[in-house]
């Protein structure tokens, strides 16, 4: 059983251990804990300021208190821990580090759901977004400058998404405008195993 609630992981450590460690099923773990309970496609802003990583309090958790069932799967994001957990139906689990948003104003918490698999997906600034930086481009195609990565599961809530990232340096940080990112590798295995469907729930 793997265990990482409570260790304290070094920074080369997290960053080069995690893709093998946490990306493989592990067994869920019973802990009692407390959930918090308000739209933008990400591009990530400058994170060249110094910001710091919340490993300590990565975490496992148990299913049960946060869905009915797992048919078709779930998906818990812990904005706090910047990691998400995913549940298979067989009740297999998996977690991984994950980009969360930047501020509490550009986070969005709640139940939501997959409504759509994107294997290449492109990207378009919301509104909101350009007009923040208008020096952003109006239009990136699939491929390596795309924001979204290789893989994105869209969510019921307009412009919001989990999705990869080519910039690694972004994920376990606060780095994104609203959406979710994780690792290219852990995208595209979560790709595979997420249906249309899955429910999915921020806290």
């Amino acid at each position: 059983m793997t265990k990482l609630a409570g260790k304290n992981i070094g920074r080369r450590a997290f960053l080069g251990g995690t893709a093998a460690l946490i990306g493989t099923p592990v067994l869920a773990q019973t802990a009692a804990q407390t959930a918090e309970e308000a739209d933008t496609v990400e591009i990530e802003r400058d994170i060249s300021k110094t910001v710091r990583r919340n490993i300590s309090s990565f975490r496992t958790l148990d299913w049960r208190p946060y869905f009915a069932d797992l048919n078709n799967g779930a998906i818990l994001v812990d904005i706090d821990s910047r990691a998400l957990h995913f549940w298979r139906e067989d009740g297999q689990y998996y977690l991984y580090p994950s980009s969360v948003p930047l501020t509490e104003d550009l986070t969005r918490r709640g139940r939501t759901r997959v409504t759509l698999k994107d294997p290449s997906p492109d990207w378009r600034p919301t509104p909101a977004m350009k007009q923040r930086n208008p020096e952003w481009p109006d239009y990136v195609g699939p491929g390596p400058d795309n924001p979204l990565g290789t893989r994105a599961l869209h969510l019921s809530w307009t412009y919001y998404r989990i999705h990869g990232t080519h910039d690694t340096r972004k994920i376990g940080r606060r780095s994104s405008n609203g959406c979710i990112g994780l690792y290219n590798e852990h995208i595209e295995q979560l790709y595979e195993m997420a249906k249309v469907g899955t429910q999915v729930l921020l806290i």
